[in-house]
C-alpha cells in the first residue's frame, strides 16, 4: 500500500504540520504488522523508530534472568519513548517490543527524529508528550508496587489489556501474564480463581473474561 498525505491527514486530524506529513511520506517506511512479531529485541540497534498509526504494541524489559516484565502498551498514534531515548543516544535496545494485534504504523530513520525536533514544533511537542507520556506510566507503576497488592495490580493489569485490545475476552495464559507481571504462574492462578469467586472475571481455557 502507498500511503499519501491525504490519509496521514485523516488519520493525524491537523496534530502534524503539512511540510512534516511530505517527510513522513518521503522518508518514512509504512509497514503492517502481524500479531506475535517482534518490532525490537534487546540487544539490537534502533535503526528505526516504529509511529503507531492503528494497533497496538507491547513493549517489555528483561532481565538477568531472562524474564520480562511490560512496561507499558503502544497505540493508535503513539510511539516508543525507549526507542526514541535509544536511537538518540546510538545505544543498544534494552526492551522487547511484540505486536499484540495487527498494527499499521511508519518507521522513521532514526536519523531523522534529532532533525525534525529542530525543524518541527509539531514533532518536538509530540517527542516530549511521549516522554511524559512514559514518565507518568512509571510513576504509576512505582505507586502499585509501593502501594497496591498483587491483586490489585492483576486486576489493573488485565484493565490495561482490555483497554488495549478494546475487547471482553483476552487470550492470554496464566504463564504468560507471570512473565509480564514477573512473578510465579502458581500466584496468578491463585489471584485469578479468587477475582474469578468475587465476580469479577471469569476463566476459561487459555480465556479471561471480564465481567
Amino acid at each position: 500500500m502507498n500511503i499519501t498525505t491525504d490519509y496521514l491527514q485523516k488519520i493525524l486530524t491537523g496534530k502534524f504540520e503539512l511540510a512534516l506529513l511530505d517527510e513522513l511520506i518521503k522518508y518514512g517506511q509504512y509497514k503492517k504488522v502481524p500479531m506475535g512479531a517482534y518490532l525490537i529485541r534487546p540487544g539490537e540497534y534502533i535503526r528505526s523508530v516504529p509511529f503507531i498509526l492503528n494497533g497496538s504494541v507491547k513493549i517489555m524489559r528483561p532481565d538477568k534472568e531472562g524474564r520480562e516484565a511490560l512496561l507499558y502498551y503502544l497505540g493508535e498514534l503513539d510511539t516508543c519513548a525507549m526507542s526514541l531515548t535509544c536511537c538518540l543516544g546510538s545505544k543498544q535496545s534494552e526492551i522487547t517490543a511484540v505486536v499484540e494485534e495487527e498494527t499499521e504504523l511508519i518507521a522513521i530513520p532514526v536519523e531523522k527524529i534529532d532533525e525534525w525536533i529542530c525543524r518541527f514544533s509539531s514533532w518536538k511537542q509530540f517527542v516530549f508528550q511521549t516522554y511524559q507520556k512514559r514518565f507518568d506510566n512509571l510513576l504509576a507503576t512505582i505507586d502499585e508496587v509501593i502501594f497496591h497488592k498483587l491483586d490489585e495490580r492483576l486486576l489493573t493489569y488485565l484493565h490495561k489489556k482490555v483497554e488495549s485490545c478494546q475487547c471482553r475476552k483476552l487470550t492470554i495464559t496464566h504463564e504468560e501474564i507471570a512473565q509480564e507481571m514477573a512473578t510465579s504462574r502458581e500466584v496468578i492462578s491463585r489471584l485469578l480463581k479468587q477475582l474469578e469467586k468475587e465476580g469479577k472475571i471469569q476463566l476459561m481455557r487459555n480465556k479471561i473474561e471480564m465481567l
